[in-house]
């Protein structure tokens, strides 16, 4: 019941498809109280007009049009649900039973699916009905769930098919599940967005086929429908005699029945997969005008990008969460800085929220992120299109997946100069070819399938596309994921070399602090969210000075020296969907001071020029908002 309030609350299409089918089954249910006549009662004058005594006029028998309206409601919302219900039953199994089961049992159930599929489906329907005309209202169910069902198999047997591959149910099989367990609780559960679409889409045909059907006069014209209420209305000639009424009333009813399927249709797709909607629009800013305090920068050069008390997280229906609190961090022209801290520290959130990238349910809630001067968060959609990729790019965790597998890298190398608008074909080939040479791929390549190239390969790819248009920033979050350490180090030299040929700015995030302390002029340690020591790498290599830094970075084994055994941190980090009190590292803390570090939270301070850390070890000073001062 949760789930479907979090989705009449959070989709506005889904909340008025959902008012209007209530609606129609409250008309249905109170019929007996709306109306005190009979549908098939013929007690009335012919083609009466809507008046005082019949609402909607009379037919030509004289029957009342409202009570066959409010009757004839019950039989088709059952046609559409039940129809719908059986049919997506039936496509599921289908679907899902080929997916997990594969070989014959597969290949036998996709034979069946498309033969249903290459069958032209209003002739199919006409056929059937036709033997089984006058059966009742469950025969037009049954035919019409029978002839309705191929097209949702087919869909969920594609996304059964990814999710049967997923490591988790990879996992569940390996360990001796049985099959039944790993469907209806691996499987389905994770599909449950897909089938409710499918259902109501089902839904929507059998309304819409049931109309057709008995407006053909191959329905079940002895009951009231409204689609048996239009079949009646064009055989007894009701717009000849201008009743107007007659057709008006069932048909509009059916296409707005039609519109409460299609609307919730819509509504669990954009709630259940968010990026639909997000991909046109950019990360939500929720920050309502209010602007970030003004930040003090050091002497030097002024910085190219400026992240200034940035606050970024996620929206959820518990609350937000704040996965990044009161962020600051500048980088200059020309600069490698690498972030790093655990997972889930916000590292990725906060690289996403500044470059305006972070998908829904994400939401900026206050700062600012200034890249040579202009604010990202204040851009229109339009503008923000036309500093991507020219002024920064992106370059994804595991992005070498996102190579489309059916087009050429050469055209997929294309696309961001072309979206910016270079079209001549000799300067894209010029340039693509230079971008191959600059990350090391052979040129040969360009007119190569994802497939044919290696992980490495591919990941240089990514780089090279990101580099395309030459722009000052490049965000890259850990872009050597899953890549071997011999090609790690490989991409990562290339990565340098290009930075200092090109004299472009990197923001590298990564787990391996050992790795940005050889590759980055400067690095930020990020924690539950937040950024606790900043400092050059040589520095920080020599000197941490925040517990959470040494005790991170004694965590990995040195190059050369006695073998030594290493620790990891013993706790984990405390959660962000609550407000911190105090120092977010205290619990795991070896230096901790009760009374003073849980209950206040230290200042980020500049302990030496270049190098600081928020950490009462090394400053009294304690934040306070946006304001630090000496603590009593």
């Amino acid at each position: 019941m949760n789930g479907v309030w979090t989705i009449l609350r959070r989709s506005p299409r889904a909340a008025a498809g959902a008012g209007i089918l209530l609606a129609m089954f409250l008309l249905a249910l109170l019929a007996p109280v709306l109306t005190p006549y009979s549908p098939t009662s013929q007690d009335f004058s012919s083609w009466t007009t809507p008046g005082r005594e019949h609402l909607l006029g009379t037919t030509a028998l004289g029957q009342d049009v409202w009570a066959q309206i409010l009757y004839g409601a019950r039989k088709t919302l059952l046609i559409g649900l039940m129809a719908g219900l059986i049919a997506t039953v039936i496509g599921t199994t289908i679907g899902v039973a080929g997916a997990y089961f594969g070989g014959r049992v597969e290949d036998v159930l996709n034979v069946v699916t498309n033969v249903f599929l290459v069958l032209p489906g209003l002739p199919l329907l006409i056929i059937v009905s036709a033997f089984v005309r006058g059966a009742g209202v469950w025969s037009i169910i049954l035919v019409i769930a029978f002839t309705g069902w191929a097209w949702g198999a087919r869909v969920l047997r594609s996304q059964a098919l990814a999710i049967r591959n997923r490591d988790f149910v990879q996992a569940a099989i390996v360990s001796g599940e049985r099959p039944g367990r790993i469907i209806f609780a691996e499987m389905l559960p994770n599909m449950a967005g897909l089938i409710a679409a499918n259902f109501f889409s089902t839904a929507l045909y059998a309304v819409l086929s049931e109309a057709g059907l008995s407006f053909l006069g191959f329905g079940d014209v002895s009951s009231v429908t409204w689609g048996t209420m239009l079949y009646w209305a064009q055989a007894r000639g009701a717009l000849l005699q201008g009743a107007w009424w007659w057709i008006a009333a069932p048909g509009l009813l059916i296409a707005l029945l039609g519109t409460a399927f299609a609307l919730l249709n819509f509504g669990i797709d954009e709630v259940t997969n968010p990026k639909i909607v997000h991909s046109i629009r950019a990360t939500k800013v929720l920050r309502r005008g209010r602007k970030a305090a003004p930040r003090l920068v050091s002497g030097g050069p002024e910085p190219l990008m400026s992240i200034g008390h940035l606050d970024a997280g996620y929206v959820t229906p518990r609350g937000n969460v704040r996965a990044v609190r009161d962020v600051s961090l500048d980088v200059a022209p020309g600069e490698f800085v690498g972030l790093a801290g655990e997972s889930g520290c916000g590292k990725s959130t906060l690289a996403f929220a500044a470059t305006r990238l972070l998908d829904a349910p994400g939401a900026v809630f206050g700062g600012e992120a200034r890249l040579a001067g202009t604010d990202l968060l204040e851009l229109s959609n339009e503008d923000l299109r036309r500093v991507r990729w020219k002024d920064y790019s992106m370059v994804f965790q595991a992005s070498m997946n996102i190579l489309n597998p059916v087009i050429k890298v050469r055209e997929q190398v294309y696309d961001a100069m072309q979206a910016h608008g270079i079209t001549d074909p000799a300067k894209l080939d010029a340039r693509a070819r230079e971008l191959f040479r600059l990350v090391g791929i052979r040129e040969g390549y360009l007119d190569a399938y994802p497939h044919q190239l290696s992980g490495g390969m591919k990941q240089r790819v990514i780089i090279a596309i990101a580099l395309a248009l030459e722009p000052k920033l490049v965000v890259m979050d850990e872009p050597t994921t899953a890549l071997d350490v011999v090609v790690q180090r490989q991409i990562l030299q290339e990565i340098d070399a290009v930075r200092r040929r090109l004299g472009i700015s990197i923001i590298f995030i990564t787990h391996d602090l050992s790795l940005l302390v050889e590759m980055s002029d400067r690095i930020a340690i990020m924690y539950a969210g937040e950024i606790i020591e900043e400092a050059p790498a040589k520095a920080l290599y020599a000197g941490p000075k925040h517990p959470y830094t040494a005790r991170l970075m004694n965590a990995f084994p040195e190059l050369e020296g006695p073998n030594e055994r290493r620790e990891g941190i013993p706790g984990r980090p405390p959660p962000l969907s609550v407000e911190l009190r105090g120092c977010p590292f205290y619990d795991r803390c070896p230096s901790r001071m009760p009374g003073q570090c849980d209950e206040h939270k230290p200042a980020s301070v500049e302990i030496v020029p270049g190098h600081r850390v928020a950490c009462f070890l090394h400053s009294p000073l304690i934040k306070e908002g946006d304001v630090a001062h000496a603590a009593d």
